[in-house]
């Protein structure tokens, strides 16, 4: 089933878009940064959008990723975020990095509600003291949202990434959302699956969320058109056949939700269930801007 998820995140809110800049409030402070997708006008004014923000990125002019961030009076560099969905509740750091980000991504909190919900089904009413806790793996992991999500609802989460900085700042998270047990792995994904696969390990739940480009820990270079093929491969072998559950995300673009679901199908064949489509928020001015785009399945 095709679908667009827009989640609903308290401690969030896109207040403008346009002219490829997004104005967001992240708890009690409001950024500016560059969007690449907001390829309209925006609603309001730029002396609103100056005095509204609190921190506002300025690109590098010899960089198309890296720049700087200005701050208003009284700005901290970070702060904490919280969101809730039935019995979970997370908080998350935030902070102001150098390539624009921010430390988590609010759209992909669509995807976390589905990860706790099939995560807790798995593990039963009981959640992190049952017994029957599901294995999730959760690949190029960032500061962990889905890694929380997974956890909190009691599942035994392996926890991938390739940037020590990051882990750590993922391992920050699960502190602050009062939780416990996650499995640190400092590692370049596609090497880690390639192991599991020869020690025969599975899992009941595989989270994707690739970059375009990226560096493994030893500099083992990614690139999502020439490895996802390899890495959804590595990872069928590693799904169990029954009672698991699939998440792939994909922030290329031109890269459609359409074209993940063919390559998933193919590498793991045709699930019981299945959902694709964009995550998205609307703009005060609804304005609609897609922010990624999702496939997953159960079976």
């Amino acid at each position: 089933m095709q679908e667009q998820l827009t989640p609903d995140f308290g401690d969030y809110e896109l207040i403008d878009t346009g002219d490829f800049e997004k104005l967001e409030r992240f708890g009690c402070y409001v950024t500016r940064r560059p969007e690449p997708q907001a390829i309209w006008r925006r609603t309001l004014a730029e002396e609103e959008w100056r005095r509204t923000a609190h921190a506002a990125f300025l690109r590098d002019a010899r960089s198309d990723e890296r720049g700087e961030w200005r701050l208003a009076p009284k700005t901290p560099d970070r702060w904490t975020v919280e969101y809730a969905y039935r019995e979970m509740r997370l908080r998350m750091r935030l902070g102001l990095t150098s390539f624009k980000h921010v430390g988590i991504f609010p759209e992909q909190a669509a995807n976390w509600n589905f990860i706790y919900d099939e995560c807790r089904a798995m593990a039963g009413s009981s959640g992190i003291a049952s017994g029957n806790a599901p294995k999730v793996l959760n690949l190029f992991a960032y500061t962990g949202g889905a890694t929380l999500a997974a956890r909190a609802a009691g599942a035994e989460v392996t926890h991938v990434d390739s940037v020590k900085q990051v882990v750590t700042w993922a391992r920050e998270n699960m502190e602050l959302s009062d939780l416990e047990g996650v499995r640190w792995i400092v590692e370049d994904a596609l090497k880690f699956v390639q192991r599991e696969v020869r020690r025969g390990s599975r899992y009941r739940g595989i989270i994707l969320d690739p970059p375009a480009y990226g560096r493994g820990a030893n500099g083992e270079k990614w690139v999502l058109e020439d490895n996802i093929c390899e890495m959804l491969e590595c990872c069928a072998q590693l799904l169990e056949p029954e009672g698991a559950f699939l998440v792939l995300n994909l922030y290329s673009m031109g890269l459609s939700s359409t074209l993940a679901r063919t390559a998933v199908r193919q590498a793991f064949g045709v699930p019981r269930t299945e959902q694709w489509g964009e995550l998205c928020f609307s703009d005060r001015a609804g304005k609609v801007l897609p922010l990624g785009t999702y496939y997953r399945f159960t079976r």
